[in-house]
């Protein structure tokens, strides 16, 4: 088995981002809009070993090859969109959008003339109250309602196989929520629980799993079970809270 390449600085990064983003530009020319760094390296925050995240905006109607690959010691991601669906995406929310939209709001230019990248952290920053609550609501049918289910299940059958990743899954699902509730995009997805715990607006019970989730402290079953049934009644009433009703009292036919 091949050893992990050995860790580098910053300085040698943003060497090899600098030198793609000219590449790029000597390649394709007029072809391309905009050229971004965004995630950990972006924010400042990177390990040695953390990928390099590149967004690159060509022009509408232009497709361009991106590519993900090992550039020893590095994992590089170049990623091509065109402008129009950039913008359609900047604009748009959905149950991931605290995962996805640092990649928008913590975009770094490194080349934008046209302030493309400025215009879609606008629109990612626009997104409406109503949008939001609605995208709750169906998230909570969608996932949690369903994991909640499974671990009753569990708790029923006696087969705690499966309690320990339900009550991730449950963590993960809740900390989405509370990315969409108070508008924050989480910096990196692996700070996610991290950040989330921090934030103002969050369910009673949430903080207490999502600690033992960040330990790996998940071996007392029961335990657990107690603490995934404690987030669930805090999560109903915490969305309640804030006029999303997902639970439905007729057949909508």
């Amino acid at each position: 088995m091949l050893p992990y390449p050995a860790a580098t600085d910053r300085t040698e990064k943003i060497k090899l981002i600098q030198e793609v983003k000219e590449k790029l530009l000597s390649r394709y020319g007029e072809q391309i809009l905009a050229i971004g760094l965004y995630g950990s390296v972006a924010l400042e925050q990177e390990g040695p070993y953390s990928d390099i995240e590149l967004r690159v905006v060509t022009r509408d109607g232009i497709e361009l090859p991106g590519f993900e690959i090992i550039l020893p010691p590095f994992k590089l991601e170049v990623g091509m969109v065109q402008l129009e669906i950039w913008l359609e995406r900047a604009g748009a929310v959905d149950d991931s959008w605290p995962i996805k939209a640092g990649a928008i709001l913590n975009m770094v230019p490194l080349f934008d003339p046209q302030d493309y990248f400025r215009q879609a952290k606008s629109l990612a920053l626009s997104i409406s109250d109503d949008a939001i609550r609605e995208v709750m609501r169906e998230f909570m049918i969608w996932e949690p309602y369903e994991t909640m289910g499974k671990i009753r299940n569990s708790r029923q059958t006696g087969s705690f196989g499966y309690l320990p990743r339900a009550a991730y899954d449950l963590t993960w699902q809740t900390a989405k929520l509370i990315g969409l509730a108070n508008r924050h995009p989480y910096s990196t997805r692996a700070r996610t629980f991290e950040e989330s715990v921090t934030l103002s607006s969050k369910p009673e019970g949430y903080a207490e799993l999502a600690k033992r989730v960040m330990d790996g402290d998940l071996s007392d079953k029961q335990q657990i079970y107690e603490l995934c049934e404690k987030l669930w009644t805090g999560l109903n009433r915490w969305t309640e809270e804030q006029g999303i009703a997902y639970i439905s009292r007729e057949l909508p036919l």
